[in-house]
Parts: structure tokens; sequence; C-alpha cells
């Protein structure tokens, strides 16, 4: 299987270093992207800015997305996404330390595929990444590319 990409929108350095190590542990072949902030993250996906020289037809397998970013904050990016028809079947997964019920019904609202809370325990928030890579990036069956 090609590798694939997968987008993490996440401002904290402590959490996209967890992440992509488990994302590494995981049996997916794919290449991850971070964007610190939701200006990047959509700089990212529609090749702009600095990411201008992007190819914009290859576009991630997945999203996982940060909801307190700074710039763009995540609702704001999740609804640009489900916005453009180039990025609105895309999976996005809410990946937030946020417990608040307001951003649950608001992330799905706005299209979120899943919202998982981040784990504080390492063990658990790895194996919570590689869940979530195993699911979405093997079992899933994502639309056909030609759809969006």
């Amino acid at each position: 299987m090609a590798k694939r990409i997968i987008l993490l929108v996440e401002d904290n350095p402590d959490d996209a270093v967890l992440t992509r190590r488990a994302l590494e542990r995981s049996d997916v072949s794919h290449t991850v992207e971070v964007a610190r902030d939701g200006l990047e993250a959509l700089d990212f996906l529609f090749a702009l800015g600095s990411h201008a020289d992007r190819k914009s037809s290859e576009m991630p397998a997945l999203i996982l997305l940060d909801l307190k970013l700074p710039k763009v904050d995540g609702l704001e990016v999740l609804r640009r996404l489900r916005a453009d028809s180039m990025t609105r079947l895309i999976p996005v997964i809410v990946l937030s330390s946020s417990d608040e019920p307001s951003d649950v019904i608001e992330s799905y609202s706005l299209g979120a595929n899943s919202y998982i809370r981040k784990p504080v325990d390492f063990s658990e928030f790895t194996e919570t990444v590689r869940a979530l890579a195993n699911y979405w990036l093997r079992l899933n069956e994502p639309p056909p590319a030609d759809a969006r």
C-alpha cells in the first residue's frame, strides 16, 4: 500500500511528538505532516502560503485536528474544510483535551467524523492513536478520490 498522508494539526509540540511516535508504532504506512496552527493547516490543505508549491491533488487520507489553535481555531478549520468540495470528504478526527460538551456538539455539527479526548496517560494515548490510525487508514473504506 502506498504511503498516505496524515495531517496533524497540533500547536502543542509535546502532543505533536507523542502523536507522531504513536503513529510510527502503528502498522499503517503513512507520512505525517504537522501544521502548528489553523492557518497553516488551511494553507497546507488548499496549497496556499508556504505550501503553495504542494500538489493540491495530494490530499490527506486523515486529519487529526486539535480545537484550541492559534490564528484560526479548530472549529473554523473544520467549517472551512466541510465547505469546500476538495476537502469535505476527508475524515477529520478531533483530538482535543477539551471536555466541554459544546465543543463536542459543535465539532459533530460541523462534520467531524469522530471526537476523541486526548488521554493523559502516555500508554493510553499511544494505544488510542494507534487504534484510530488502524481504523481510519486500514479498515475504513474511504470515498473514491474522484468523488471529491
